[in-house]
């Protein structure tokens, strides 16, 4: 049975800012209160957010993640296009109730249309990072120096994380210290369920073509 699971944000868990307008309005787009809602008291540059972690792992296939603002779910384009990308291939839907994001309804063909907007210019800003990133090291070199940071994933790593990230008590935090890696590496690599990304097929591919 499909469910309708809400996710609700504030900035500060001082009781400063209330959740209630989201709340209300989770509840009046049909989510259940009681059983289908996660909240944080977070910021969102944060991405080690415990309900969001929650909130993910307890979607199934054909539930509709609804949210009051897109800015509830992030502030950073990459991290909501990888989330939503996920919840996609999953089978999951999206669906953006106010603000910029409310045209964002992924069960919809309007709303994929403008999703794939959002991805386009997040691919384009990625585009921009790597490019800037190779001119600062091409740079480097012709001055007699090096740069860029040693990389951190390893074979052995990725099955460890995958079979952790398919248990639903793994805390995300505590596993990245345990591999010595960090959180947008572990995401780089492997999904929130456990699942292989691109780049983790073609490490595990590497390994085996040797």
């Amino acid at each position: 049975m499909t469910a309708l699971i809400g996710y609700a944000r504030v900035s500060k868990a001082d009781g400063s800012q209330a959740i209630d307008l989201q709340r209300d309005a989770l509840a009046k787009a049909g989510v259940d209160l009681e059983h289908h809602l996660y909240t944080d008291a977070a910021s969102g540059k944060r991405d080690d957010r415990l309900g969001l972690e929650a909130c993910i792992k307890a979607l199934r296939h054909g539930d509709t993640l609804i949210v009051w603002k897109l800015d509830r779910l992030g502030r950073d384009l990459r991290h909501l296009v990888n989330l939503v990308g996920d919840l996609t291939k999953r089978n999951i839907g999206l669906k953006v109730l106010a603000g910029e994001g409310a045209s964002i309804d992924t069960t919809t063909a309007n709303g994929r249309l403008v999703f794939a907007i959002f991805a386009g210019l997040a691919e384009f800003e990625r585009d921009l990072i790597v490019e800037r990133t190779k001119a600062g090291l091409a740079a480097a070199r012709a001055r007699g120096r090096s740069g860029g940071r040693p990389f951190k994933m390893t074979p052995a790593k990725l099955r460890l994380a995958q079979a952790a990230m398919g248990k639903p008590e793994t805390k995300v935090a505590e596993l990245c210290a345990e591999l010595g890696i960090t959180r947008q590496t572990l995401y780089r690599f492997v999904g929130p369920k456990g699942e292989l990304r691109i780049d983790g097929q073609r490490m595990l591919d590497r390994r085996k073509a040797k």
